[in-house]
């Protein structure tokens, strides 16, 4: 009989007395026991997981959007490439989170819905900070963090910053495009207005992609960006309508309905706009 393969053997650290281990350094036992279900509905546990890993996921997303937003400013834009490329695959990895979420029925999700009082993924503060530091800024979202002070400032802090796309737009300038200077002086706080100067900028990157490379690839990693994340939304709407139906969101939205009108939202409106006018 052959023996029990043994990797101590091949000197695969089995002891870990005063070591780190590998539950150590992840925080496993602060992680796994994260999860607290108000309900004794089986279900619960999946939606439970589902919205704490897309936060973690999300966690990443933000680390990477904002060290690509200081690559850019330092012009530093190969960097910048490989994170904004990373944000994209972390928003096609949270669109694969949804269907996981949709094999739970109608049925079993009203058996703990209203164990969720008015808490709701429209409150996410790290979905807000993604919307505001790529560019779809709106005040009046402030109003769900109002009750905590860390977090509003957090959000505040990122309102006052340049977002991802006034850098892009930015670096548009700096390489002797005709860019308003009302457009570069903007009052960072507001949301984003298509501008004409804007498209014909980018317009001009894409004729002339040689001349231009960093800027057309540039143009190309937020579209990239920007596909995962409407598919996201798209995802987000469909698995809703298929759970609820045309309910009211547990968090006081109009639910489907108010998605709907976010699937409308543009984060880069010159960048599709261009593709018909070129």
């Amino acid at each position: 009989m052959t023996d029990a393969y043994d990797p101590a053997k091949e000197g695969a650290q089995m002891a870990f007395d005063g070591r780190m281990s590998y539950t150590d350094y992840l925080s496993l036992d602060a992680i796994l026991t994260a999860q607290h279900p108000r309900s004794d509905a089986h279900d619960e546990m999946l939606f439970i997981i589902q919205h704490q890993t897309s936060e973690l996921w999300m966690r990443l997303a933000l680390h990477e959007i904002g060290a690509a937003r200081d690559q850019l400013e330092q012009g530093a834009a190969r960097p910048a490439f490989k994170m904004l490329t990373r944000v994209a695959r972390i928003f096609e990895q949270l669109n694969s989170a949804w269907d996981v979420l949709r094999t739970m029925t109608p049925s079993e999700y009203t058996t703990f819905r209203d164990d969720l009082g008015e808490s709701s993924g429209f409150q996410s503060w790290q979905y807000r900070l993604i919307e505001y530091a790529v560019g779809n800024r709106n005040a009046a979202l402030l109003k769900p963090h109002a009750h905590r002070p860390d977090l509003l400032a957090a959000l505040e802090a990122e309102l006052a910053k340049p977002s991802l796309y006034d850098v892009a737009v930015g670096q548009l300038a700096k390489a002797g495009f005709d860019i308003p200077e009302a457009v570069l002086q903007r009052d960072l706080r507001q949301p984003w207005q298509a501008s004409p100067e804007v498209e014909t900028a980018w317009r001009g990157v894409y004729a002339d992609p040689a001349r231009h490379w960093e800027l057309y690839e540039l143009a190309e990693k937020l579209v990239d960006f920007e596909d995962y994340f409407r598919r996201w939304r798209f995802n987000h709407v469909t698995t809703v309508e298929r759970v609820i139906g045309f309910k009211r969101g547990t968090g006081g939205t109009a639910g489907v309905s108010y998605l709907r009108r976010m699937l409308e939202v543009e984060l880069f409106p010159e960048l599709w706009a261009l593709r018909t006018t070129l």
